[in-house]
């Protein structure tokens, strides 16, 4: 009723022309009209926002406490899966006395020059050869370059214990356990295809691809060397 009177107002007031109060109050009318409606939609406006963030802090309410309840369950799940399979892990390190084979102590003192003597050391066997001076400068008097794996005598052995050779009695071949004071190298012979080593244990002829390998050791004192 009231819009369709202000609908009759403006009419009147283009066409036919209003006096100045009449003007003047729907001009005021107008402006109240405009203001309200700007109002209420500012009204709507701020409520529906409002709204949509409740929400809207709600479902992050929700998603963290979802997060926090998937993350403790993991933790645990995780600390009682370690839990469990804990005792089956500690049963696969290997006990005391296996791990008293990881290293072996040889006295060396009743070796002489020239001789060698043999060790097991996990399972494989340790060749320790006390070489003669002769023997030593042979070794070192190799080039290199006639050498399919080059390698010095003097990196194969213990500064200061040049006379001692210690290396793993096993082919680089595949495997087997060459003779010693054997072969074209007066060093070691494989017998199962035919590798030729010399004194310094270095591959001179023959399939096998490298050189023997020197395991870690160590003198424990002059009479003494431990291997591992």
């Amino acid at each position: 009723m009231i819009l369709k009177q202000a609908l009759n107002l403006i009419i009147e007031a283009v066409f036919w022309g209003i006096s100045g109060l009449k003007r003047a109050i729907l001009i005021i009318f107008l402006y109240l009209c405009v203001n309200l409606t700007l109002a209420n939609n500012i009204i709507k406006f701020y409520l529906k926002n409002c709204i949509i963030t409740i929400n809207m802090d709600k479902s992050e309410k929700k998603t963290n406490r979802r997060d926090f309840l998937f993350t403790a369950s993991y933790t645990v799940g995780a600390v009682g899966l370690g839990a469990a399979i804990w005792p089956l892990v500690d049963q696969m390190n290997p006990d005391k006395s296996v791990q008293a084979l990881a290293t072996t102590e040889v006295d060396i003192s009743s070796v002489e020059p020239g001789k060698s003597i043999t060790v097991l050391w996990r399972g494989k066997p340790v060749f320790l050869k006390r070489r003669t001076q002769e023997e030593i400068a042979e070794a070192r008097a190799v080039s290199l370059s006639d050498l399919k794996d080059p390698e010095k005598d003097e990196d194969r052995v213990k500064e200061g214990k040049d006379e001692w050779l210690v290396m793993l009695g096993v082919c680089t071949h595949l495997g087997c356990v060459p003779l010693s004071d054997k072969g074209d190298y007066k060093g070691w012979f494989c017998p199962c295809h035919g590798s030729h080593y010399d004194v310094s244990g270095r591959i001179r002829k023959g399939p096998a691809p490298v050189n023997m390998e020197i395991p870690k050791y160590e003198f424990v004192d002059s009479n003494t060397i431990k291997i591992g």
